[in-house]
């Protein structure tokens, strides 16, 4: 007699397609992308990552995968769970311009009868168009600046207005000091000319 037995499925989906960004992109700034829901298809629970991957010949220019970031970078998903998953492209200063492509990949890592962590042959993707517009080095530098002050506001308007406020009372105080100094000084000969005109 054979126990027949069950073996459960691994699977993965995700909501959004194809993601193409339609303004051209600078260098030296951080873009939120349009957040990726990941779904767990399958009928047992796992783990699971957002990665990038290309086509094996793409025409377009890879990005590295180091210009994206995940929030959450893991997560686990009972079946039919789903995890909304917010994707940040970070652009170099130093950014070759043209037009990129790449598969935002959800993929299982691990998962209750293959808790090692080794990565599974099951995964779905977006597909993301976007194009770098040329810049030098200077508009580079200048894009990431207003990209982190707009990213981490109010603490960079914070920290702007008490250095200002700082300076403009170190300013005022010289002033003061330098006008006080001055009154005293034109008293002083004041005095001593009368007093040599009184001796005359």
């Amino acid at each position: 007699m054979f126990t027949p037995s069950a073996q459960a499925s691994i699977g993965v989906g995700v909501g959004t397609g194809r993601i193409q960004l339609e303004e051209e992109l600078k260098p030296g700034i951080l873009y939120q992308l349009p957040s990726i829901s990941v779904i767990n298809t399958g009928d047992e629970a796992g783990e699971y990552i957002l990665d990038v991957s290309f086509r094996e010949n793409q025409s377009e220019m890879r990005p590295n995968v180091d210009w994206f970031t995940y929030k959450p970078e893991k997560f686990s998903l009972e079946p039919g769970e789903g995890k909304i998953v917010e994707v940040t492209l970070t652009l170099p200063v130093k950014t070759v311009p043209g037009d990129y492509f790449a598969f935002l990949e959800a993929r299982p890592i691990a998962t209750s009868n293959n808790p090692s962590g080794a990565s599974i042959g099951v995964a779905a993707a977006s597909k993301l168009y976007f194009t770098i517009a040329p810049a030098n080095t200077w508009e580079g530098f200048y894009y990431r600046a207003l990209s982190l002050w707009n990213k981490y506001q109010p603490i960079p308007q914070i920290i702007t207005g008490t250095f200002s406020f700082l300076i403009i009372i170190k300013i005022v105080r010289n002033f003061i000091s330098l006008d006080i100094s001055l009154k005293k000084r034109t008293k002083k000969n004041t005095f001593t000319t009368d007093k040599k005109n009184d001796e005359e």
